[in-house]
């Protein structure tokens, strides 16, 4: 655990109103993802995994110091790349890993068919080793639309995420319009800003509005609580 790179990570709650309004501000020092189209965005989509006793579940909502969670991520529903990710948080910081699987595989993982072959990374080896021996499983998808803005110095990440909804039909994922609930009123976006150690002051001025609070906020959690089971 020593080794490893944990960053800060910062979440708001905000009004459109607020996200355009810091927008406008750091849109002048910041550069746009390289990653995006010409809207500026892209969607997420993630299936969440968690075990027979709910563990990553009841950790969030305990506020556990020491938690991780794995999840398959895809972007614009392109299934062409699969990422296996595994997200740790401790003391407040995150670290993430990840490593990239075929849709074939993932397709038989969400069936309930984990198999590991000889070659296959350490991240996986842990994620087979937890699937088989903790039963972990799909649980529910998460998807959102986000514009991404990056500053090298500091390596800090602005995220601006949209329209967050679940569904726990995650035989579905990777496939154009499932239903998805929506877990946030019309008005609620979220923003999150992600660092290594410091944060340079003018893009901190450039986040600064007035009434808006720090928030400790978890799209799985979240999108579970309207479907735990």
């Amino acid at each position: 655990m020593e080794d490893m790179k944990f960053r800060n990570e910062i979440k708001y709650i905000c009004s459109e109103q607020q996200l355009r309004l810091i927008e406008q501000r750091i849109e002048k020092i910041c550069k746009k993802d390289a990653h995006v189209g010409e809207s500026g965005t892209y969607t997420i989509s993630s299936v969440y995994f968690d075990d027979y006793h709910n563990s990553c579940f009841l950790d969030n909502e305990s506020g556990v110091n020491l938690r991780e969670k794995f999840r398959i991520r895809i972007y614009d529903g392109n299934m062409q790349r699969i990422a296996l990710e595994c997200k740790m948080k401790q003391n407040g910081k995150n670290h993430k890993e990840s490593c990239l699987i075929t849709e074939e595989r993932c397709r038989a993982i969400l069936e309930g068919r984990c198999e590991l072959r000889e070659d296959d990374p350490e991240l996986f080896r842990k994620f087979y080793l937890q699937y088989h021996t903790r039963m972990l499983r799909p649980k529910v998808i998460v998807q959102y639309e986000r514009t991404p803005f990056i500053y090298q110095t500091g390596n800090v990440r602005i995220t601006f995420d949209r329209y967050i909804s679940g569904t726990e039909n995650v035989l579905g994922f990777g496939q154009m319009g499932i239903p998805m609930r929506p877990i946030m009123p019309t008005d609620c976006h979220i923003l999150e800003v992600k660092y290594d150690e410091l944060i340079p002051d003018y893009i901190k001025n450039a986040l600064q509005l007035r009434d808006l609070k720090q928030t400790a906020f978890s799209k799985y959690y979240m999108c579970r609580q309207f479907n735990l089971k």
